[in-house]
């Protein structure tokens, strides 16, 4: 899949990975649509990037609200061919423990972002997809999703994170399977400790010894990294149906 001349949807594409993946995306000449909770950054960046970005505010778990962002992508010229999706939540809790059970309500809301979210964002772009022309391979687009080293590695107080991870690793094949006959492909992408808003509560100090803990290289990851992988599986029609780990060979421990 080319990236100049086709369009892109990127989900939780206000910061982070996912910002980071708008802007690889857009200097490869893709026309970008950011989809986003988060209506204030999603503006600054689009305002930013100009020409080629625009912002719709969307919670991914909403049907409408993700069918109205891929609708947008849609309309624009060469269609809706490129999908990522980073929008998600963590929560750390136990199972069970001196204040009790794991509390259900926020075992659901993880699972409602990062799951059902990425579930909506997939179904219905690949929906829109089916209409495009397909390329001189047969290739009508292809959906990237974001998992998690936690889905294999799930440390203690991750339950809800790590099944969710996991579940999006787990729809990653069959959705692949689903897909080909019609030259639509499904990759995940399972980062490791990187460098994005859900550290930034850490202090400097803390950050340093995270990273350290990454056989090579020894630091977090980089969101351009992680971005520059969206690029590679775009453009690599070999990879689908792939979940590929992006953590510098980093396995966590239990805590």
């Amino acid at each position: 899949m080319q990236l100049a001349g086709s369009a892109a949807l990127v989900a939780g594409g206000a910061s982070g990975l996912g910002e980071a993946t708008v802007r690889r995306l857009h200097v490869g000449g893709a026309r970008v649509v950011i989809a986003d909770l988060n209506q204030e950054r999603g503006e600054v960046l689009a305002a930013e990037l100009a020409s080629g970005a625009t912002f719709v505010r969307a919670d991914v778990s909403d049907a409408e609200d993700v069918q109205r962002a891929v609708a947008t992508a849609a309309a624009l010229p060469g269609g809706l061919r490129i999908t990522t999706c980073c929008a998600g939540m963590a929560w750390a809790e136990r199972l069970a423990g001196k204040r009790g059970a794991h509390a259900l309500t926020s075992f659901e809301s993880v699972l409602r972002v990062n799951v059902i979210g990425t579930f909506n964002v997939l179904r219905l772009a690949a929906a829109s997809m089916l209409g495009n022309e397909p390329s001189a391979s047969g290739e009508r687009g292809v959906c990237i999703n974001t998992a998690s080293i936690a889905a294999f590695d799930g440390q203690i107080g991750q339950i809800s994170y790590a099944t969710s991870k996991a579940a999006i690793a787990g729809m990653t094949l069959p959705a692949a399977r689903d897909l080909a006959s019609i030259g639509i492909r499904v990759c995940a992408i399972a980062p490791g400790t990187f460098d994005t808003p859900l550290l930034s509560s850490l202090s400097e100090d803390a950050r340093e010894v995270l990273g350290k803990v990454t056989p090579f290289p020894p630091r977090l990851g980089r969101p351009d990294e992680f971005a520059a992988l969206v690029v590679h599986i775009v453009e690599n029609e070999m990879l689908n149906g792939e979940v590929i780990r992006l953590d510098g060979a980093l396995r966590m421990p239990p805590r």
